[in-house]
């Protein structure tokens, strides 16, 4: 398994070739993400005031971004004034060295961990592992990711890219390297797999002294952390071990109390249909006799403040992290999760890693171009994100450090002055009429990246200016 960007990965275009031949892979993810995205549109169409909440999420997001340092700032003396400790990491390096050191501090070598983007961001299991520490994931989804040693592929359920037949293998093969085996004669009914999980996860949660989190949100005005999810799993992280520590990015930040109305609304209707999530965990700092008795908060840049600082871009920042434009996405259907070589796959993926990362490698430069620009991610995105148009803007800004391509570049110029000249045009067009038979349905050489998915249309035997000068003149 490769680090937390993949950067070792081929390009996206590379990389879907691939993946978009593996049969099993498009139907795993045809039924998933059809399945989702139906039960997500039926319980937004129970709210008459969607459009409203939604309204309400962009400009809550929009005003915090803005304001960002003065929130932070006060997130910090909140926490710090309910017993909690802030660190402040500046990339990933630094972040994973402070979880690290405060691990060691407590003299454990194991950890347990609340699903978390930000810490798969980072690559904190690898980087805790290099320095002896162990890190068990307890979300039903990223288990099956760990224990197959793969790469999640979606950010809400990031094990869709498997079947229960292909989970059932992966519990029976690799449990017992990972603590309690699989019970003998394991099927894949549901129930069956998710006991399993159950019984190999308890002897964690009740032995680990030490837990890693992210958080959907934190609040400012009282220094309150908030996860929420459907399992259960998170919530024995958050009080069962002595210390806990949570990594979340900035842009995690709400302003007040108030404003987790609109989001405990938007979020699960969003990403698992439902009216409400099963679990809602909150805390502010400690609490004698009640929960950890330290509690450390990681406050994550790693490219965001770059990212706030571009008038188009930012607005990746309001993603709530719900999927559901992963769930509308033509692309991400065919292609999977593991094509867009990052934690963040599908339509935000595409705009947040090439901003966070930069695009400077051969697969953060793709990400733009992996869109069929459908709008249908904008449509669904309960934070109105226009994505296309970040999409379209960091198109421009990939020309712009990488020169383009030299044959579009050069087609595009020698057309601008074809147009430029009437006598010119009516010449080319006469002698495309002239020699059409000659032509290929799919020119080989610098042209194959567009023919080799797309035939030409046929020329005229006749162009459109002859035909309009003999008929209308």
């Amino acid at each position: 398994m490769s680090g937390a960007t993949y950067l070792g990965m081929p390009s996206f275009p590379e990389a879907a070739k691939q993946s978009t031949r593996d049969e099993r892979l498009r139907r795993n993810l045809r039924h998933a993400t059809h399945t989702i995205r139906d039960k997500r549109a039926a319980a937004v169409n129970e709210l008459a005031d969607w459009p409203q909440l939604r309204e309400a999420g962009k400009r809550i997001k929009d005003h915090t971004l803005y304001h960002l340092d003065t929130y932070l700032l006060q997130l910090e003396e909140k926490v710090t004034a309910a017993g909690g400790t802030v660190h402040w990491a500046a990339d990933a390096e630094e972040a994973n060295r402070i979880v690290a050191d405060l691990v060691e501090a407590t003299g454990e070598s194991e950890v347990v961990k609340v699903k978390s983007m930000a810490t798969q961001e980072i690559g904190l299991n690898e980087a805790l592992s290099a320095r002896g520490i162990r890190a068990y994931e307890t979300d039903l989804a990223e288990l099956i990711v760990q224990l197959a040693d793969d790469r999640p592929s979606h950010i809400l359920v990031p094990a869709i890219h498997r079947n229960r037949g292909e989970i059932r293998d992966i519990f029976t093969e690799n449990m017992a390297a990972w603590g309690r085996p699989a019970p003998e004669g394991l099927s894949d009914r549901p129930a069956e797999l998710a006991e399993a999980a159950r019984l190999h996860l308890r002897e964690k949660f009740l032995r680990a002294k030490v837990a890693v989190s992210g958080a959907n949100f934190m609040i400012a005005e009282t220094g309150t952390l908030v996860v929420v999810e459907s399992e259960g799993n998170g919530r024995m992280c958050l009080t069962l071990p002595e210390t806990l520590i949570s990594v979340v990015g900035i842009e995690k930040v709400l302003p007040r109390w108030q404003d987790l109305e609109v989001f405990l609304q938007l979020l699960p209707r969003s990403s698992t249909a439902e009216r409400m999530n099963p679990y809602t965990s909150m805390w502010t700092g400690t609490t004698d006799g009640d929960g950890p008795r330290d509690f450390h908060l990681v406050l994550l840049d790693n490219g965001r403040t770059d990212t706030l600082a571009d008038e188009v871009g930012r607005q990746a920042l309001r993603c709530i992290r719900c999927s559901a434009c992963l769930n509308v996405c033509p692309v991400y259907e065919r292609a999977g999760g593991h094509a867009y070589g990052s934690v963040y796959p599908g339509p935000i993926g595409a705009i947040l890693s090439p901003q966070l990362r930069g695009v400077t490698s051969d697969i953060d430069a793709s990400l733009p171009f992996a869109s069929s620009l459908c709008g249908a991610c904008y449509e669904v995105c309960p934070v109105a994100i226009d994505i296309p148009e970040v999409l379209v803007h960091l198109r421009e800004r990939v020309v712009e450090q990488t020169g383009g391509h030299t044959a579009e570049r050069a087609t595009v110029k020698a057309a601008t002055w074809l147009l430029d000249h009437p006598a010119a045009m009516t010449a080319a067009l006469r002698l495309a009429s002239g020699t059409r038979k000659a032509h290929p349905r799919r020119p080989g050489g610098p042209a194959r990246a567009w023919t080799d998915t797309r035939d030409l249309p046929p020329v005229p035997a006749e162009p459109f200016r002859t035909w309009w000068k003999r008929n209308r003149a």
